[in-house]
């Protein structure tokens, strides 16, 4: 069966009913992945250019009340409060200018309130074995820090949930992190720029939100669209052979 039959000279283009139904299905959907993938780089674009700006403005001051964690993302953040040294978990496994090593968490509680906020100090290496956990000395009294306010949800694969072993953790679950120590946390976690003398790297990236990533696979699902259009073409368009030929 036959959607139509054209006929321009001795070229014939007679697509098929069934055939043309699943080349519109999988177009509308590799054409709506593409689209998709694009917002989605409009989007991540967005937010670097906030965190440039961020880099410029004042920070803001973190008080005794939650943030609103959209609001702040990507913003600089003053904060005052004591830290928890009590409850510093380690992540495993960071690398910096090639070398193995873990990232510091420690709370700060705010102004003596209910709540905390979970403060990425900075880096170390990781010791002469495995069995001998660096632990940085952690300032004590009243600290004032400024740093960059991140998503605490890693973007990590755990496989397991049993990687945690004591105060080293393959990868921030905040969640569970929350659960466990029972604080009450701000919905971030602070990069701390603030130099201390703890012995920890602070050298922060600027944070890759994966414009380059969204843009590529948006060309490869518009490609797979325009290739899937000109298949249909080409495979309905026949030359059309005269008795006499």
């Amino acid at each position: 069966m036959h959607l139509l039959k054209l006929r321009v000279g001795a070229w014939q283009f007679s697509p098929g009913v069934w055939p043309t139904l699943a080349t519109v299905f999988f177009f509308v959907l590799t054409l709506g992945l593409g689209n998709w993938q694009t917002g989605r780089a409009e989007t991540k674009r967005a937010l670097q250019e906030r965190y440039d700006m961020a880099m410029r403005e004042a920070p803001i001051h973190v008080g005794d009340t939650p943030l609103d964690r959209d609001s702040v993302l990507y913003r600089k953040l003053e904060v005052r409060g004591v830290f928890d040294a009590a409850h510093t978990i380690l992540l495993d496994n960071r690398i910096y200018k090639g070398v193995a090593g873990y990232h510091i968490l420690t709370p700060l509680v705010i102004n003596g309130g209910p709540l905390a906020i979970l403060v990425n100090r900075g880096w170390v290496a990781v010791g002469r074995s495995r069995e001998q956990i660096p632990l940085p000395p952690t300032p004590r009294g009243v600290v004032t820090l400024e740093g960059m306010a991140v998503d605490p949800h890693s973007r990590y694969l755990e496989l397991m949930h049993t990687a945690v072993q004591g105060r080293v953790w393959q990868n921030l679950d905040f969640d569970r992190y929350a659960a466990t120590t029972r604080l009450q946390l701000q919905p971030v976690l602070l990069l701390q720029m603030t130099p201390l003398d703890d012995g920890l790297q602070r050298d922060w990236p600027r944070p890759d939100t994966g414009v380059s990533m969204h843009v590529g696979y948006a060309i490869q699902w518009y490609s797979l669209a325009t290739t899937l259009a000109v298949l249909w073409l080409v495979l309905n368009l026949k030359r059309h052979r005269d008795e006499g030929d």
